[in-house]
């Protein structure tokens, strides 16, 4: 009987309120969208980093001819130089860092080249003559990456030093800049949901102050009469909640399994078991503010 009770004055809530409670589930959900996609976007970066930091190489570099390099005033590498470099690698100070070491000649790079950009007219104006010789070298610790580049940088032979984790780190930089610029706004939608929830529950408060009053002369206890308006807004945001993860997963299924999965096939995607994953954090995040919305309005507005 209370249960049926109860639930009669959510509907009843719930329809004197239409408009307030439709703009609390869409706000709830725009949030918690921004909520969940910051959420994916760092996901997104941690499985890139897993991914690419095991695979990035230093590349040292031949000098090429032509090159205006102090270290290249005697042209091209010579086969003397790149034993000595191959000597310099395998000595005490360096092999304890490198996990393996890999020469790529002028015609290996210009094979891989023509692969990676195959069907791009631009690539076919590239000659092997354009592209350099290089030791691409795997460390054991690629934070150890300035060791190498000290000992290499400079030497003859060796026009230039790179580490692969510059071009990495900032794209990462962009990715976690979108995701902090991201969850300033989810705070701010947030904070409108809150305010919704808020107004929406005193609305309600004052429309059945009747009904409250006479539960409040027949003995009814405190929770009893305030449970029905907590309710509604734990439904609203708990719809608007559901309706982010089923959003997310729609977005992930057809945007980046169905599409950009196809197309960039050697990076690692976000998949929809991540947001299946996200999803108890965006209901939990969902009944939190129902809570704290609904005991701020009613300490304030329903002293019973």
């Amino acid at each position: 009987m209370r249960a049926q009770f109860i639930l009669s004055e959510i509907g009843i809530g719930l329809r004197r309120n239409l408009s307030m409670t439709v703009s609390v589930i869409l706000v709830t959900f725009i949030s918690l969208t921004f909520v969940g996609a910051a959420g994916l976007l760092q996901l997104q970066v941690s499985k890139l980093k897993d991914d690419w930091y095991g695979k990035v190489e230093v590349s040292a570099f031949l000098c090429p001819t032509g090159s205006a390099k102090a270290q290249c005033a005697a042209g091209e590498a010579s086969e003397e130089q790149i034993a000595d470099i191959e000597a310099l690698l395998d000595s005490p100070e360096l092999a304890p860092q490198i996990e393996q070491v890999y020469f790529e000649t002028k015609a290996e790079a210009y094979a891989s080249f023509q692969e990676y950009f195959a069907g791009m007219e631009w690539a076919e104006m590239i000659r092997e003559e354009d592209l350099q010789a290089s030791f691409r070298i795997k460390l054991v610790d690629a934070e150890n990456y300035q060791v190498v580049s000290d000992v290499l940088s400079g030497r003859p032979g060796i026009e230039s030093v790179e580490d692969q984790r510059k071009i990495f780190d900032t794209l990462f930089l962009v990715l976690n800049r979108a995701s902090v610029m991201t969850v300033g706004l989810a705070a701010l939608m947030l904070l409108a949901a809150v305010l919704l929830i808020t107004t929406t529950i005193r609305l309600s408060a004052l429309s059945r102050r009747r009904e409250t009053g006479i539960m409040r002369l027949v003995g009814a206890s405190n929770l009893f009469i305030q449970l029905p308006f907590m309710l509604e807004g734990a439904i609203a945001a708990t719809i608007g909640a559901l309706a982010s993860v089923a959003g997310l997963w729609l977005g992930v299924r057809y945007l980046i399994t169905d599409w950009l999965a196809q197309e960039v096939v050697w990076v690692p995607l976000v998949q929809e078991s991540d947001v299946l994953a996200l999803a108890p954090l965006l209901l939990g995040v969902a009944v939190l503010l129902a809570a704290i919305s609904s005991l701020v309005t009613l300490n304030r507005y329903m002293k019973v």
